[in-house]
Protein backbone atom coordinates (compact mmCIF):
# COMPACT_ATOMS: atom_id res chain seq x y z
CA UNK A 1 0.00 0.00 0.00
CA UNK A 2 1.40 3.41 -0.88
CA UNK A 3 2.06 6.07 1.74
CA UNK A 4 -0.68 8.24 0.28
CA UNK A 5 -3.22 5.40 0.64
CA UNK A 6 -2.06 4.71 4.21
CA UNK A 7 -2.42 8.37 5.09
CA UNK A 8 -5.84 8.55 3.45
CA UNK A 9 -6.91 5.43 5.33
CA UNK A 10 -5.86 6.94 8.68
CA UNK A 11 -7.60 10.25 7.97
CA UNK A 12 -10.76 8.45 6.87
CA UNK A 13 -10.78 6.27 10.02
CA UNK A 14 -10.19 9.29 12.27
CA UNK A 15 -12.90 11.43 10.70
CA UNK A 16 -15.33 8.52 10.69
CA UNK A 17 -14.60 7.85 14.37
CA UNK A 18 -15.10 11.50 15.32
CA UNK A 19 -18.35 11.63 13.40
CA UNK A 20 -19.67 8.37 14.89
CA UNK A 21 -18.65 9.34 18.43
CA UNK A 22 -20.18 12.79 18.18
CA UNK A 23 -23.39 11.53 16.61
CA UNK A 24 -23.83 8.81 19.26
CA UNK A 25 -23.35 11.19 22.15
CA UNK A 26 -25.57 13.88 20.65
CA UNK A 27 -28.28 11.27 20.07
CA UNK A 28 -28.00 10.23 23.74
CA UNK A 29 -28.17 13.89 24.81
CA UNK A 30 -31.32 14.34 22.73
CA UNK A 31 -32.84 11.17 24.23
CA UNK A 32 -32.04 12.29 27.78
CA UNK A 33 -33.60 15.69 27.17
CA UNK A 34 -36.77 14.14 25.73
CA UNK A 35 -37.01 11.77 28.72
CA UNK A 36 -36.47 14.67 31.11
CA UNK A 37 -39.25 16.62 29.46
CA UNK A 38 -41.63 13.64 29.65
CA UNK A 39 -40.83 13.10 33.34
CA UNK A 40 -41.42 16.76 34.11
CA UNK A 41 -44.73 16.82 32.24
CA UNK A 42 -45.93 13.72 34.07
CA UNK A 43 -44.83 15.02 37.46
CA UNK A 44 -46.42 18.42 36.94
CA UNK A 45 -49.68 16.80 35.80
CA UNK A 46 -49.77 14.55 38.87
CA UNK A 47 -48.89 17.40 41.20
CA UNK A 48 -51.62 19.58 39.72
CA UNK A 49 -54.25 16.85 40.07
CA UNK A 50 -53.26 16.11 43.66
CA UNK A 51 -53.15 19.74 44.74
CA UNK A 52 -56.57 20.34 43.18
CA UNK A 53 -57.90 17.26 45.01
CA UNK A 54 -56.42 18.56 48.28
CA UNK A 55 -58.09 21.93 47.65
CA UNK A 56 -61.50 20.29 47.02
CA UNK A 57 -61.16 18.11 50.12
CA UNK A 58 -60.19 21.05 52.33
CA UNK A 59 -63.19 22.99 50.99
CA UNK A 60 -65.47 20.09 51.90
CA UNK A 61 -63.95 20.02 55.39
CA UNK A 62 -64.44 23.76 55.70
CA UNK A 63 -68.16 23.35 54.98
CA UNK A 64 -68.45 20.94 57.92
CA UNK A 65 -66.44 23.31 60.13
CA UNK A 66 -68.71 26.21 59.14
CA UNK A 67 -71.74 24.13 60.12
CA UNK A 68 -70.20 23.48 63.55
CA UNK A 69 -69.24 27.13 64.00
CA UNK A 70 -72.81 28.16 63.21
CA UNK A 71 -73.98 25.96 66.09
CA UNK A 72 -75.31 23.19 63.88
CA UNK A 73 -74.97 19.53 64.61
CA UNK A 74 -73.58 17.36 61.85
CA UNK A 75 -75.49 14.24 60.94
CA UNK A 76 -73.90 10.82 61.29
CA UNK A 77 -73.32 10.84 57.54
CA UNK A 78 -71.58 14.24 57.71
CA UNK A 79 -69.38 13.00 60.58
CA UNK A 80 -68.35 9.96 58.55
CA UNK A 81 -67.64 12.17 55.53
CA UNK A 82 -65.50 14.49 57.67
CA UNK A 83 -63.40 11.56 58.88
CA UNK A 84 -63.05 10.25 55.33
CA UNK A 85 -62.00 13.69 54.09
CA UNK A 86 -59.13 13.77 56.56
CA UNK A 87 -57.86 10.44 55.22
CA UNK A 88 -58.25 11.69 51.65
CA UNK A 89 -56.04 14.70 52.36
CA UNK A 90 -53.32 12.36 53.62
CA UNK A 91 -53.64 10.20 50.50
CA UNK A 92 -53.42 13.21 48.18
CA UNK A 93 -50.43 14.66 50.05
CA UNK A 94 -48.61 11.31 49.81
CA UNK A 95 -49.36 11.16 46.08
CA UNK A 96 -48.04 14.71 45.63
CA UNK A 97 -44.83 13.87 47.52
CA UNK A 98 -44.39 10.77 45.36
CA UNK A 99 -44.82 12.93 42.25
CA UNK A 100 -42.13 15.29 43.47
CA UNK A 101 -39.66 12.38 43.48
CA UNK A 102 -39.51 12.74 39.71
CA UNK A 103 -37.29 15.74 40.41
CA UNK A 104 -34.56 13.33 41.47
CA UNK A 105 -34.85 11.33 38.26
CA UNK A 106 -34.86 14.45 36.10
CA UNK A 107 -31.83 15.69 38.00
CA UNK A 108 -30.04 12.42 37.19
CA UNK A 109 -30.93 12.78 33.51
CA UNK A 110 -29.73 16.38 33.41
CA UNK A 111 -26.50 15.41 35.18
CA UNK A 112 -25.93 12.60 32.70
CA UNK A 113 -26.63 14.95 29.79
CA UNK A 114 -24.13 17.47 31.13
CA UNK A 115 -21.51 14.72 31.45
CA UNK A 116 -22.12 13.75 27.84
CA UNK A 117 -21.76 17.33 26.65
CA UNK A 118 -18.59 17.79 28.74
CA UNK A 119 -17.19 14.50 27.44
CA UNK A 120 -17.93 15.50 23.86
CA UNK A 121 -16.28 18.89 24.43
CA UNK A 122 -13.18 17.16 25.87
CA UNK A 123 -13.21 14.73 22.96
CA UNK A 124 -13.23 17.59 20.46
CA UNK A 125 -10.58 19.41 22.53
CA UNK A 126 -8.31 16.38 22.28
CA UNK A 127 -8.81 16.35 18.54
CA UNK A 128 -7.94 20.05 18.37
CA UNK A 129 -4.89 19.73 20.61
CA UNK A 130 -3.46 16.86 18.60
CA UNK A 131 -4.35 18.63 15.36
CA UNK A 132 -2.32 21.64 16.52
CA UNK A 133 0.74 19.38 16.74
CA UNK A 134 0.60 18.76 13.01
CA UNK A 135 2.72 21.18 11.05
CA UNK A 136 2.17 21.87 7.35
CA UNK A 137 5.53 20.42 6.35
CA UNK A 138 5.08 17.14 8.27
CA UNK A 139 5.98 14.09 6.21
CA UNK A 140 3.59 11.19 5.74
CA UNK A 141 5.16 9.03 8.47
CA UNK A 142 4.76 11.82 11.04
CA UNK A 143 1.18 12.41 9.94
CA UNK A 144 0.35 8.69 10.13
CA UNK A 145 1.93 8.49 13.61
CA UNK A 146 0.04 11.56 14.82
CA UNK A 147 -3.25 10.27 13.40
CA UNK A 148 -2.67 6.96 15.16
CA UNK A 149 -2.09 8.77 18.47
CA UNK A 150 -5.20 10.90 17.96
CA UNK A 151 -7.33 7.87 17.11
CA UNK A 152 -6.06 6.00 20.16
CA UNK A 153 -6.61 8.97 22.51
CA UNK A 154 -10.13 9.51 21.17
CA UNK A 155 -11.00 5.81 21.47
CA UNK A 156 -9.83 5.78 25.10
CA UNK A 157 -11.81 8.93 25.92
CA UNK A 158 -14.90 7.50 24.27
CA UNK A 159 -14.67 4.28 26.30
CA UNK A 160 -14.04 6.20 29.53
CA UNK A 161 -17.07 8.39 28.92
CA UNK A 162 -19.32 5.43 28.14
CA UNK A 163 -18.21 3.64 31.31
CA UNK A 164 -19.05 6.68 33.48
CA UNK A 165 -22.56 7.07 32.12
CA UNK A 166 -25.17 4.69 33.45
CA UNK A 167 -28.07 3.98 31.16
CA UNK A 168 -30.76 3.64 33.82
CA UNK A 169 -32.20 6.38 35.96
CA UNK A 170 -33.45 5.10 39.29
CA UNK A 171 -35.46 6.38 42.20
CA UNK A 172 -36.28 4.94 45.60
CA UNK A 173 -40.05 5.36 45.80
CA UNK A 174 -41.47 6.10 49.25
CA UNK A 175 -44.18 3.50 49.07
CA UNK A 176 -43.38 1.04 46.32
CA UNK A 177 -39.64 0.33 46.32
CA UNK A 178 -37.12 0.92 43.56
CA UNK A 179 -38.00 2.37 40.19
CA UNK A 180 -35.68 2.16 37.24
CA UNK A 181 -36.45 4.06 34.07
CA UNK A 182 -34.88 4.10 30.63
Amino acid sequence: MTRKKILGSHVKRLLSGVSDHGRKHLTEVETDLIQTNLLLEEAIDKLSRNFMAIHETVNAQQAAINLLLAGGTPSAEQKAQLEALSEQVGTYVNAAVTSMQFQDMTSQLIDRTLKRVTGLREFLGTLGAHGAEMVPDSDNDEIVELLGKVSMALAIQSLELRSVLRKAVSQKHLESGDIELF
